[in-house]
């Protein structure tokens, strides 16, 4: 079998495997906060991720990516083509390895960040520590702290605001169904915007952010009627609490007769009547009082239950639109070296722009929903679970945060991690709550597998690059 078959098989290979890591890593880290919360199930999570990263992915993922990624490496160095193909081979096992490392820790880590490490990595063993644009670098790298920052405080901001709105709210209920509809326009019109003004660029559609703007205004408001009239189908907090009562209503008045009467016949009675009747009507005073406070305990319980189920929609909501916006945008992580080293294979010669097949993406597509599947869980559980508890409420800030946060970064040119943003969002809700609400070792192990990712990828490249030209030196 010719040389160049055995890369082209092993690049494919090699793309898919990333892209399963993706979909176990990045999607998973996602949809984590609307599994943790409960607004979603595992298994719905998987599905609607399924079919809305895969659309994502197949029909708004790029079309074009850079060969030499992002100015990281200087392209002088690639003076036989082959070595760019060992190169893009080597940072998708070594950026591979490191996902499935990190996913089977359960550590949400950034694959934009392992991708770029890795090609670090085999930049350095080909052209040297001169090669690299450190400066590029190091700009990507600040990431690591706006991004958490930025998200966190956003997140913060955003839960802080609900509680005083709505669950400090005299009726919590009637306050949620009167902030729901504007929260539902802003969940829109944000990750609109999103789309529009970032990932029409992958399919060559180029809008203005005025065109972009006005369109998701438009779906934003279409967004606040339909939530405006799905609302008056949530049911009242009132029926909840008269389903869910342990006792008859009419239990309370005629407690009351009976201390009425008691009262007549103490003011009656003497001695030892008197005193028995006086403690009888203790014991009716401490059961009214019981039963008024459960009936209290009932009536906020059921009207918290009502908010957080309508914070639950508006979680499904926003988890969908990110999955979308998720596969269209990170599916090149995956794909963007797959098609360098397909081109390179075709046609002989490093390009700076390749264009990137149909059917790759088709591949990318399927690999994250199948990493997400069968691994996503373990990252599901630390997002949803082990960094702080989360409710729908909760949840919903945390996401709603990191997607708004994204658009103003990229709108800034500031540099962003997705994972990153989304992961200080949710230590940013927990943190409302005081930090003892924060699972602090979790935390931890999460933050030095950030600091790793890099270096962790560019060392795993630099030994996959050398075996990998080794074996070929050899065998050829």
């Amino acid at each position: 079998m010719a040389t160049e078959t055995v890369l082209l098989i092993l690049v494919i290979l090699a793309g898919a495997y990333m892209s399963w890591n993706i979909g176990a890593n990045d999607v998973a880290n996602a949809m984590g906060t609307s599994v943790g919360s409960g607004a979603l199930t595992l298994k719905q999570a998987v599905i609607i991720a399924a079919v809305l990263e895969f659309s994502g992915a197949f029909f708004f993922g790029s079309h074009v990516t850079e060969t030499i990624q992002s100015g990281i490496v200087d392209a002088t160095i690639f003076r036989n083509p082959i070595v760019v193909v060992y190169g893009m081979l080597s940072a998708l096992l070594a950026s591979g390895v490191w996902l499935q490392l990190a996913s089977y820790y359960g550590w949400p880590v950034s694959t934009t960040h392992s991708i770029v490490g890795a090609i670090v990595g085999f930049g350095a063993a080909v052209g040297g520590i001169e090669a690299i644009y450190w400066e590029n670098v190091g700009f990507i790298a600040s990431s690591w702290i706006l991004s958490p920052l930025c998200g966190g405080l956003l997140a913060y901001g955003i839960f802080n605001v609900l509680r005083q709105k709505v669950f400090y709210a005299h009726d919590p209920v009637a306050a949620a169904k009167k902030v729901t509809p504007p929260l539902v326009f802003c969940v829109f019109f944000i990750l609109s915007l999103v789309m529009l003004y970032k990932g029409l660029q992958n399919i060559d559609l180029y809008i203005t952010f005025f065109q972009s703007f006005l369109i998701s205004t438009a779906i934003g408001i279409i967004g606040y009627i339909v939530g405006k009239v799905c609302l008056r189908y949530i049911a009242p907090a009132n029926a909840k609490i008269q389903a869910e009562s342990s006792y008859h209503p009419e239990v309370s008045n005629q407690l009351e007769k009976a201390r009425r009467h008691l009262l007549q016949v103490k003011a009656a009675s003497r001695d030892v009547i008197q005193y028995q009747a006086n403690e009888i009507l203790e014991e009716i005073n401490m059961l009214s009082e019981s039963l008024k406070k459960k009936e209290e305990t009932g009536r906020e319980s059921a009207e918290y239950a009502t908010v957080e189920k309508i914070f639950g929609y508006l979680q499904i909501i926003s988890a969908c639109l990110m999955a979308f916006a998720h596969g269209a945008n990170d599916v090149a992580n995956a794909i963007g070296p797959l098609a360098a080293a397909i081109n390179v294979l075709s046609t002989g010669s490093v390009a700076e722009i390749t264009r990137i097949p149909t059917w790759t993406l088709a591949l990318g597509g399927v690999g994250i929903v199948v990493g997400l599947a069968t691994w996503g869980w373990r990252v599901i559980e630390t997002i949803g679970k082990k960094i702080t508890e989360l409710t729908p409420s909760r949840g919903f800030s945390a996401e709603f945060g990191a997607a708004a946060t994204i658009l103003i970064a990229s709108r800034l040119g500031m540099p962003i991690s997705t994972t990153h943003t989304l992961v200080g969002a949710v230590i940013g809700v927990g943190l409302a709550r005081g930090i003892q609400a924060l699972d602090l070792r979790t935390t931890r192990y999460i933050f030095i597998s950030w600091l790793v990712t890099v270096p962790a990828g560019a060392l795993l490249a630099i030994a996959f690059f050398y075996l990998i030209r080794a074996g070929f030196l050899l065998g050829g």
